[in-house]
């Protein structure tokens, strides 16, 4: 009998029962139903199984299950869902409906398995080589385990994101996301904290919630001597310690766990909370969406304890959450209120990503009508 502090996926195969470690980034359960398959298995069996919440561990090639993989992806875009019939009567029903669909398609795709070996090879034919991906996200081995294909693709292309960055001219360099650390592929917000008047004299910034250090490292390259980054995610703090390292800024960026705020004050403090008052279905999505709008009220409830006289708070937040009427325009000023602050000034711009344009986007009105702001904030 296997005994495990982890996830334990079972199966019998030849006559045979298994269990091994189950890995998921997102979280997900183990699959309480699983079928072995090979190059056999049609894609449309493949699908009526994944969708009816039945497991495929796949023991055939392994370029093929990719194939297969998107193929089912193709059927679940495909398939109607229910309700698409008739018009959403409201933005938030739409992104309630979005949402939905969302949660089925990746429940359907992960349900696609692959097997790992203890040092994190694919025993597979035309196996991917997908070691070092696999040692940077999770660590090392150990056992052998078994993860969805779609999980472990996310991994090896999260690798490469990290080999070979993202240009940010803003901090004269680039910017190397972690797995599990969210990427800055929308530069409008890091447009706005680089052109954004500093306070007079400011050599002390505060960066809560630093995620890959992008903002930090764009204050400190606007000659703030000293910016304190927090963060509670272990891999965001090690990732923006990295990039500090790499931009040669260790002098100027001290990257700590908090809770929010460090210890002090500070004539700049800066945030950029996720920007959608929902639930996320996975680790990476706490960058988006923010249940309750819990750090964005943290943040407005706690600044003023931390805000040095005569100095400005720096909220960086979409109005995408206003457009789905998911949040109001009034709330977010009367939580501003609330915390003994006060509206300075903002200053806007509109994203230029490709969902803007794409009229085939469920909530394209929303995106269509999205403004990003730099919400200046002083002491009440």
């Amino acid at each position: 009998m296997v005994t495990s502090h982890y996830p334990i996926i079972r199966w019998h195969e030849a006559g045979a029962e298994y269990a091994v470690r189950w890995r998921s980034e997102a979280g997900v359960a183990p699959p309480e139903v699983v079928v072995v398959a090979d190059d056999t298995l049609k894609a449309d069996e493949a699908y009526r199984l994944a969708a009816q919440g039945t497991a495929i561990l796949w023991r055939g090639d392994y370029q093929n299950a990719r194939k297969l993989l998107q193929a089912l992806a193709q059927r679940v875009d495909r398939a109607p869902r229910e309700g698409s019939w008739k018009r959403p009567a409201t933005p938030a029903e739409a992104f309630r409906l979005h949402r939905e669909a969302q949660g089925r398609r990746a429940a359907i795709l992960g349900r696609l398995l692959v097997p790992l070996t203890a040092d994190y090879r694919v025993p597979l034919r035309r196996g991917q080589e997908v070691v070092a991906a696999c040692l940077e996200a999770l660590g090392p081995g150990g056992e052998d385990s078994v993860i969805a294909l779609r999980g472990l693709l996310a991994l090896v292309s999260a690798y490469e994101w990290r080999k070979k960055g993202i240009p940010v001219p803003a901090v004269e360099g680039r910017i190397y996301p972690h797995f599990g650390v969210f990427s800055p592929v929308r530069g409008e917000y890091v447009e706005l904290v680089a052109k954004a008047p500093l306070p007079a004299g400011c050599e002390l910034a505060f960066d809560i919630g630093t995620g890959s250090g992008i903002l930090a490292a764009v204050l400190a390259r606007r000659g703030i001597r000293r910016v304190v980054a927090t963060d509670q995610d272990p891999r965001a703090l090690q990732c923006a310690a990295e990039n500090a390292r790499n931009l040669g800024l260790t002098a100027a960026i001290e990257v700590i766990e908090a809770d929010l705020f460090p210890d002090g004050r500070a004539p700049l403090v800066v945030c950029n909370p996720p920007w959608v008052p929902a639930q996320p279905n996975s680790p990476i999505e706490f960058a988006v969406y923010d249940p309750d709008s819990r750090m964005l009220r943290g943040f407005l409830g706690g600044l003023a304890a931390h805000l040095a006289p005569g100095g400005e708070g720096w909220l960086i937040i979409s109005d995408l959450a206003e457009h789905l009427g998911l949040r109001s325009r009034d709330e977010l000023l009367g939580w501003i209120v609330a915390g003994g602050l006060k509206v300075l000034g903002h200053i806007d711009t509109r994203p230029q990503h490709p969902k803007v344009s794409d009229r085939n986007d469920p909530l394209h009105a929303a995106r269509a009508a999205e403004v990003t702001s730099l919400w200046r904030l002083g002491l009440a």
